[in-house]
């Protein structure tokens, strides 16, 4: 593999060139803690350029990067050193061999070897084949990293399976798949981005390409990762920690933080494939409002078409849609629609007609428009690769925005495909390897298919409706969907499996950059029975948003359908959800600045714990509230894990009962009405009171739910009109503890107005109280300490009995 020139080249983004008779690999840092490793084997036959690439186009990238750091190079005999934004890769130019530290930069740091990678190759192309997988060169270029015996791999996308994917064989390629089971990959999001956790330590590894790629997680061979792309290159960036939480950090300055979501998006919401009028959605909205059961947003699918014909509406249904918008907005509701990427052939149909005039459609390897079959049979595909066609999507969006709409899910964007005329081999329900999205193959295009079609959707609500923060919901997804839309997990089933299986789902879509994610509450496909509704909604508590959806001719699945006492059960949940909505919105705005999720499975945070770093049957809200569902049926009890730390019993986040001191393993006693929550000591969580629906968030009513450390506690809580800009304002509740007094203070930052909202805070841990100053009254019971705080208060202090 011979690399012996090598060149440095300047300007805004500062890149070493190295190459030899065949292959080339670029170098370049983009950001602190971020080294970029673009390998290009055969790239002398490849056609990429040699021995300078061209610019890549990413669609996981940020396009507006600032300007990347310089690059130092040291030649060490066959060793050649760049070092970069605290990174330093060491590059053996005879084996091609390289690896990258951290540290060791002579400033009393030491060195630290982050990923060592000894071998990469590739083919040479060869005349373009024909249409079936054994033909087409679907391992064209490979990668080989180290796994080191005990490290563990995180994220990869959406998966099933445990959380620690270190033995599976990973398949990226976006595949429309009901029903998926337990062992079913691929599924509908590919995010080739892992976290590895060795020790306490991690580091992360994203291979930027949207071929088809398989990732063997050290399975054929136990030391080994090994990446397998039909591309002809790959794009490897290698992300430094210490943590897994400061990987996600890099890996969202990397490519993008998310957008924060409407409160309104937060709250319950109720979908069904079988609502077809108006009057369907009127007799929803009755039945939770008749009920007393929270709701802010009913979803429709496909049968508010015309003839599944996209940004068209069947006026008989819906005779006039923007006139129900504002009906259902009246009671506090929100209409989310269904889009489908697929546009019928029919002539005079003016979606279709447009996209004809102007190109604007997937073709097949002979030119041709590719014709194939979705709901609407025949369909044609928009190439949402070309910015061109982006464009025009966003445009169709006001039909939306003039009826009212704020949000909307887009669906089938794998893209699906159920055949195509004339018939020809796919790879699942998909279009064919040889289509052609402008000069590129679907082979290379599928897998970010998703991407632009989100983000046509943000850009369309960006320019009708720019005084609304929209909501954007995808199924399918490549590396940087989070800046687009958020995700669900697909067409699960309700069945206990995929109760349980929704947490590690969603804690590695979290752990893969995508910090708000979620699963169908209740299963899409299948009957639900009582239980297992009541229990996921527990489950789903902490959620990132909350949709009961199910499919055509499935059993009624709305909160009601199973009488009592499981109504009485959801309500309870329900209510609980909107209690912590304070929380919740926090942490979602934290999210659009860490890419930390809402969700966060115990690895994020105790890595180090060989238990926690595997558990995924509970999971944290943020760092201090834990939730152990229960997720069996009949199941009354479960056993719960606490790693290090004081943490409180704070069931139903009104049962207070024990402390245990963790690490410890310890049995949750949980009827059918109660949720397990644990509060860890110096967490201040702040709630409010539940409602029939969101309103804007600034709550009237506060409480704050402190559970007292050993220097105290802190909280944050952030607020802002729910909707619209983001400017908000951020409250940190701080009580610091000295002997055996507590001060308790607030700062605030943001919105200049001091809030007005009577507030209480609750204290757990404390020993008797002797005397309280400040507060307007306060009660002590079982060591709950209760106090009702003043309007505009600044400080209170608590002493108690030692």
């Amino acid at each position: 593999m011979r690399l012996g020139q090598f060149v440095t080249e300047g300007g805004r983004n500062p890149q070493v060139r190295v190459w030899g008779e065949t292959d080339v690999v670029v170098v370049s840092a983009p950001l602190p803690g971020v080294l970029r490793v673009r390998l290009a084997p055969q790239a002398r036959a490849s056609g990429l350029g040699f021995p300078r690439l061209p610019e890549k186009r990413s669609f996981a990238v940020c396009p507006d990067l600032p300007e990347a750091g310089p690059l130092n190079v040291q030649e060490d005999g066959e060793t050649l050193r760049v070092r970069g934004g605290g990174l330093t890769l060491h590059l053996n130019r005879q084996t091609g061999a390289w690896r990258v530290t951290e540290g060791g930069d002579g400033h009393g740091t030491p060195e630290r070897e982050l990923t060592s990678v000894p071998g990469w190759s590739g083919e040479a192309p060869t005349a373009r084949p024909a249409l079936d997988a054994e033909r087409f060169n679907l391992r064209r270029s490979r990668l080989s990293v180290d796994a080191p015996d005990g490290a563990a791999y995180l994220g990869f996308g959406e998966r099933v399976g445990p959380l620690d994917k270190r033995g599976m064989v990973l398949t990226f390629w976006n595949t429309d798949c009901y029903p998926h089971h337990t062992d079913t990959d691929p599924l509908y999001i590919s995010v080739p981005f892992t976290t590895v956790v060795q020790g306490e330590q991690a580091h992360g590894l994203f291979v930027d390409e949207t071929w088809r790629m398989t990732a063997d997680v050290a399975r054929t061979h136990p030391r080994e990762l090994t990446f397998a792309s039909a591309g002809p290159e790959l794009d490897v960036y290698v992300l430094a920690g210490p943590r897994p939480a400061d990987v996600l950090r890099r890996y969202a300055a990397l490519t993008g933080h998310a957008p924060l979501p409407p409160l309104w998006a937060l709250g319950a919401a109720q979908s069904r494939w079988g609502y077809r009028t108006a009057d369907d959605l009127r007799a929803v909205i009755a039945g939770y409002r008749e009920r007393d059961l929270p709701l802010d947003s009913v979803y429709i699918d496909i049968e508010y078409m015309d003839a599944f014909k996209v940004w068209t509406v069947n006026r008989t249904g819906f005779p006039d849609l923007g006139a129900f918008v504002r009906e259902a907005a009246g009671q506090g509701v929100r209409l989310v629609p269904i889009i489908d990427p697929g546009i019928k052939l029919e002539a005079d149909y003016d979606v279709y007609e447009q996209a004809m005039k102007n190109d604007y459609l997937v073709r097949t390897a002979r030119g041709d428009v590719l014709v194939g079959e979705v709901w609407p049979d025949p369909a044609v595909f928009p190439d949402f690769t070309r910015p061109e066609v982006v464009a025009w999507w966003a445009a169709r969006h006001k039909l939306f925005t003039d009826a009212g709409i704020q949000g909307q899910w887009n669906d089938m964007n794998e893209p699906a495909c159920f055949s195509l005329a004339p018939p020809r081999e796919t790879e699942g329900k998909t279009l064919p390897y040889d289509a052609l999205h402008g000069s590129r193959p679907h082979l290379e295009m599928h897998n970010a298919y998703a991407n632009p079609m989100s983000q046509a959707s943000r850009a369309g609500y960006a320019k009708y409706s720019p005084e609304i923060r929209p909501w954007i919901l995808s199924r399918a997804g490549y590396a940087g969907i989070q800046r687009h839309a958020t995700v669900w997990t697909g067409d699960n089933t309700s069945s206990w499996s995929h109760l349980a299986l929704s947490l590690p789902m969603i804690a590695g879509l979290g752990l893969s950059g995508i910090p708000f994610a979620a699963a169908d509450v209740g299963g899409f496909g299948g009957d639900a029975t009582g239980e297992l509704l009541a229990r996921w909604y527990q489950a789903a508590v902490g959620y990132a948003f909350l949709r009961n959806h199910s499919a055509l001719g499935t059993a009624d699945q709305e909160p009601w359908r199973f009488g009592e006492p499981y109504t009485s059960v959801i309500r309870a949940a329900l209510e609980l959800r909107y209690r912590l909505l304070p929380h919740l919105y926090t942490l979602a705005e934290q999210a659009t600045r860490t890419g930390l999720p809402v969700l966060r499975p115990l690895a994020l945070h105790y890595a180090g714990d060989e238990d926690a770093l595997r558990e995924d049957s509970q999971y944290l809200l943020g760092q201090g509230l834990m939730v152990a569902p229960v997720m069996a049926a009949g199941h009354r009890r479960r056993q719960v894990y606490l790693p290090a730390g004081r943490w409180a019993a704070v069931f139903n986040l009104s049962e207070f009962g024990e402390i245990h001191e963790g690490p410890a393993h310890v049995t949750a006693d949980a009827p059918l009405h109660t949720l397990p929550l644990y509060l860890k000591a110096g967490e201040a969580l702040p709630l409010t009171e539940p409602a029939a629906h969101t309103a804007q968030a600034r709550w009237p009513r506060v409480t704050w739910l402190a559970h007292l450390g050993a220097s105290g506690f802190v909280g944050q809580l952030y607020e802002d009109a729910g909707n619209g800009p983001a400017e908000g304002r951020l409250t940190r509740l701080i009580g610091d503890r000295v002997g055996s007094a507590l001060h308790v203070r607030r700062e605030t930052t943001g919105e200049a107005a001091t809030p007005e909202q009577r507030e209480v805070l609750q204290i757990i841990g404390l020993d008797p109280v002797r005397e309280v100053q400040g507060a307007a009254a306060f009660s002590y019971e079982d060591g709950v300490l209760r106090l009702t705080l003043p309007a505009r208060w600044e400080e209170v202090t608590v002493t108690w009995v030692e």
